[in-house]
């Protein structure tokens, strides 16, 4: 049965993979034209974003090959929601067991999408501050390297493309913004 979806109307979807991370499907549908066509789709676990900063605007950032650029990448704590997980115990969560961090307080910083035109996946962003370490509960596929780096360092890194993960850059730079503030 057709279904509206804005001015596009979607006649069938087949659903082309899913894991427990990614879901990916292919519409056939009326273009908002009126001419038929195909669009696939990506939808993605929401995940979360964590910078933890301490007093002397030190930033705790992880270094860990990723596979899919089979190479090392440079980033900010993340992980995805678990079902029915709120963001915020979510972001608490991936702070303690991939870094070892806790903080006594916790800035929301608002979401964003990674990309709009093919992929669902809003990321929640959060600073930690206060912080507190203690061991690290990495995954079986983690295998994750904590570096500390001076908040200005960290944005230069995002503007020299040395750090390139999406929602990193988005949050480094929010978090800058936010903390200029203060």
């Amino acid at each position: 049965m057709a279904q509206k979806h804005g001015p596009w109307t979607i006649q069938e979807t087949r659903h082309k993979y899913q894991n427990s991370v990614i879901n990916v499907r292919e519409d056939q549908v009326l273009q908002p034209d009126g001419q038929p066509g195909i669009y696939g789709t990506v939808a993605m676990k929401p995940g979360v974003a964590i910078l933890p900063i301490d007093s002397d605007r030190i930033v705790h950032l992880s270094r860990q090959f990723r596979y899919a650029l089979g190479k090392e990448s440079i980033e900010v704590v993340c992980g995805a929601l678990e079902e029915d997980e709120p963001p915020l115990e979510a972001a608490q969560r991936e702070a303690q067991e991939e870094l070892g961090i806790k903080a006594e307080e916790w800035s929301e910083l608002g979401f964003f999408h990674v990309d709009t035109s093919i992929v669902y996946c809003p990321i929640y962003l959060f600073l930690a501050h206060q912080l507190t370490f203690t061991e690290t509960h990495q995954e079986g596929t983690e295998t994750i390297e904590g570096l500390r780096i001076p908040l200005d360092e960290a944005v230069q890194m995002v503007m020299d493309s040395k750090i390139t993960h999406g929602p990193s850059c988005v949050l480094i730079l929010k978090a800058r913004n936010v903390l200029a503030e203060f």
